[in-house]
């Protein structure tokens, strides 16, 4: 594809000012929420319905960042009780908490293809060229 990216478009209901980080995060999850808010109030790309979708992010990245905390402290593997040796358990909190936190930075317009995708037309009611 050549030429230029469509730049993402602020929405209608976008907010200007985002809420603090809500206190039940947890300080990980807060830094996140610290980190991208300047950005998505920038674009005004986030709306009230959005909020939820904000929070699970953060806390995904949260979860990545404490996981991974865990991992460097007590090391990648460990020593079951029959004294075997299989990776922490800490391994799969970490992967699926990637996977959650990739997902909803697409949904949040903080990956770069997520950014360059054109904004969907509003008015997606013509249903001309449908042959119906």
């Amino acid at each position: 594809m050549r030429g230029a990216k469509p730049k993402l478009e602020a929405i209608a209901g976008g907010l200007s000012r985002l809420p603090p980080a809500p206190a039940w995060l947890p300080s990980e999850a807060k830094a996140e929420w610290r980190r991208v808010v300047p950005g998505l109030r920038e674009r005004k790309t986030i709306t009230r319905q959005d909020l939820q979708v904000l929070e699970a992010y953060c806390l995904a990245c949260g979860l990545v960042r404490s996981s991974q905390k865990i991992i460097a402290a007590e090391g990648d593997m460990i020593e079951t009780t029959r004294g075997e040796k299989k990776r922490h358990p800490a391994h799969q909190t970490l992967f699926q908490a990637l996977t959650e936190s990739r997902r909803l930075a697409a949904e949040l317009g903080l990956t770069p293809a997520s950014r360059n995708k054109a904004p969907i037309a509003e008015d997606d009611d013509d249903l001309s060229d449908l042959d119906l």
